[in-house]
């Protein structure tokens, strides 16, 4: 595999570790099956590509996707909460009306951002000595860096606690007083709203938002958890949370290689679905071996 293609597949795999991180706050902090990602990934890349097409700069376009993901896992939470509705249909009513939201937004399928100004192009214009693959590779790095240790921070609050708690034993936490609905709601806000930084990371690096971009997202993201749980192993929540992006970039690898030595770029999803059912039964195995 030629260094480029890897390099490549790295700085993909950093972008794509926010979505892995909101995937890990609902699946192993709340212990909530959120499908709303595939929809939310797709919401946030369409708001900042929507609003960087009509002249808004990139930072405050990507501030309104985060919240714009944050509010539809907030809805996605508050179906689940207020009405009793199973984790996994609340996700996939709240995913299904997104993808009508997400059309909306971009009044098309599909917006290009290959002559709009984004994140990217900024980057070119500072007049730093490095090529633009390094440059965006330091930017998904330093973002990386930062939400790592801003997640570190979080997670050992009182508040953070708190949510960790509401997905370990909801029935303790609620006896100390903690409103368990609102953990669900607040932290779900929280996964969607990385999930939708994700995606507004990704289409201006791809240089285009498409409403079929977040489809296998979940997936995709799971398979970064795994990977990465697999890799730090049994280690305190810091090493988990680095592992988690690990995975992400890993995975992305793993999908390079596939593609490298001849793979079919329709047989991608099968390949992923492949790689995760791999991630998630070779575990037992092991232990029943």
């Amino acid at each position: 595999m030629s260094l480029i293609l890897w390099f490549g597949a790295i700085t993909q795999g950093l972008g794509y570790a926010f979505l892995a991180w909101g995937i890990y706050l609902s699946l192993r902090v709340l212990d909530f099956a959120d499908i709303t990602v595939d929809g939310s990934f797709t919401l946030g890349g369409a708001v900042a590509a929507t609003l960087i097409v009509r002249g808004v700069h990139p930072l405050p376009a990507m501030a309104v996707a985060i919240l714009a993901a944050a509010l539809a896992g907030a809805i996605t939470g508050f179906i689940h909460t207020r009405f009793g509705i199973t984790d996994l249909l609340a996700g996939i009513l709240t995913m299904t009306a997104l993808y009508s939201v997400n059309l909306h937004v971009m009044g098309r399928s599909n917006v290009s951002l290959l002559r709009e100004r984004t994140l990217i192009t900024l980057l070119k214009d500072t007049g730093l000595p490095l090529g633009e693959d390094w440059l965006v590779f330091g930017l998904f790095l330093l973002l990386a860096v930062v939400c790592k240790l801003g997640l570190d921070w979080f997670l050992r609050t009182d508040f953070g606690m708190a949510m960790r708690a509401t997905g370990d034993n909801p029935l303790m936490i609620t006896a100390q007083g903690v409103d368990t609905r609102r953990m669900k709601v607040m932290g779900l806000a929280l996964a969607n709203g990385l999930v939708g930084l994700a995606g507004a990371l990704i289409a201006q690096y791809q240089g285009f938002a498409d409403v079929g971009m977040g489809i296998g997202s979940l997936v995709a993201g799971i398979a970064a958890v795994i990977i990465g749980e697999t890799l730090v192993g049994r280690r305190t929540l810091p090493w988990i949370v680095a592992g988690v992006a690990v995975g992400s970039a890993v995975f992305r690898l793993l999908i390079a290689l596939a593609l490298q030595v001849g793979l079919n770029p329709i047989d991608l999803k099968l390949v992923t679905a492949v790689f995760v059912f791999a991630a998630l039964a070779l575990p037992r195995l092991k232990r029943e071996t």
